[in-house]
């Protein structure tokens, strides 16, 4: 059966978005991944496009608010920002809540290639986060 995740930012607009993309091409069909926020707006261009730098393709994301999630049952809870972690709700079921910090490459000021490359630095933290998580076989529920 596979282990469903959630992943919960504020905006579910950069962070939770590529940490979204990052999971489903890591774990495959292993995990069914989904991605919201505690105050949705829209997918930042910027987060697309670094993704794309690495093949991974979320222009067709959309952000989502955390209550469109809350009557499903979820295997892990994965928070990687602060505010969500403080403002994650309970969810139902055995929900193992996980927590990663990563700094937001949206609050980033600068032209737009000092911009860019705030994303692409948490994009690369946030693939070496996920890579050794799956890379447990407790995870994927193989151990």
């Amino acid at each position: 059966m596979k282990q469903r995740v959630l992943i919960l930012c504020t905006g579910n607009s950069a962070r939770s978005q590529m940490a979204e993309g990052w999971l489903r091409h890591l774990a495959g069909e292993q995990m069914d991944v989904e991605s919201a926020g505690t105050a949705p707006s829209r997918v930042n261009p910027l987060a697309i496009q670094a993704m794309a730098e690495c093949q991974i393709d979320i222009s067709h994301h959309r952000s989502k608010h955390l209550n469109e999630f809350l009557d499903q049952p979820f295997d892990y809870v994965i928070t990687v920002c602060d505010n969500a972690a403080e403002q994650c709700p309970v969810f139902p079921g055995k929900a193992t809540r996980i927590h990663w910090s990563f700094p937001d490459p949206a609050a980033v000021q600068g032209t737009e290639e000092e911009r860019l490359t705030s994303f692409r630095q948490v994009r690369d933290a946030i693939e070496c986060q996920l890579r050794a998580w799956v890379e447990d076989p407790a995870i994927l529920g193989v151990a």
